[in-house]
């Protein structure tokens, strides 16, 4: 059996006194696992919080590899325009021009991924609406955040191996096989 019991005290020091008093009416009923009601809400939640703490570990997870893979993409795509890159710089680009030919690469890609994830995450969110706890379905902070997670994490792809180009001579670059 599983009583509520209300107090004006705190909870916990009332426990003492709702023994007492139930021992007084019956001394062979059991009284235990006394737990207050945010306790109780707790326990029930526990589930809910591990699923939500598992999701936000894979999801950054899932942000790193896809890190990884994006920067692993533009660093073979800019190896392999290194000649390219190295006529470019011997007929005077500067590193600013050579290191926004490769961005510009990346942000025409971020541009596709943003006009596609958008409307998919708008027309998804109503699948897993009853499942989000505390946050709208269609929460403008949360996916101007998501965005520019995404907006950071390209830019730093595409920056790095661009950078990294402009460091090569000219004549090696040339040379490269």
């Amino acid at each position: 059996m599983t009583a509520y019991v209300r107090t004006d005290h705190a909870p916990e020091n009332s426990f003492h006194e709702v023994r007492r008093l139930i021992r007084s009416m019956d001394a062979s009923l059991p009284v235990y696992d006394m737990r207050t009601l945010d306790e109780q809400v707790d326990r029930s939640l526990s589930i809910e919080r591990l699923v939500a703490s598992l999701s936000t570990v894979f999801g950054l997870l899932a942000t790193l590899h896809a890190a990884m893979g994006l920067y692993g993409v533009m660093a073979y795509t800019v190896t392999r325009r290194t000649r390219e890159i190295g006529i470019r710089m011997a007929l005077g680009a500067g590193r600013s021009q050579v290191i926004w030919l490769v961005m510009h690469e990346i942000l025409g890609l971020m541009v596709i991924v943003v006009l596609i994830g958008l409307p998919a995450s708008w027309l998804l969110t109503k699948l897993i609406q009853s499942q989000l706890y505390g946050v709208a379905a269609h929460d403008p902070v949360t996916i101007a955040a998501a965005v520019l997670v995404i907006a950071a994490i390209a830019a730093f792809a595409g920056f790095a191996p661009g950078r990294r180009a402009t460091r090569i001579h000219p004549m090696e670059a040339l040379r490269w096989e």
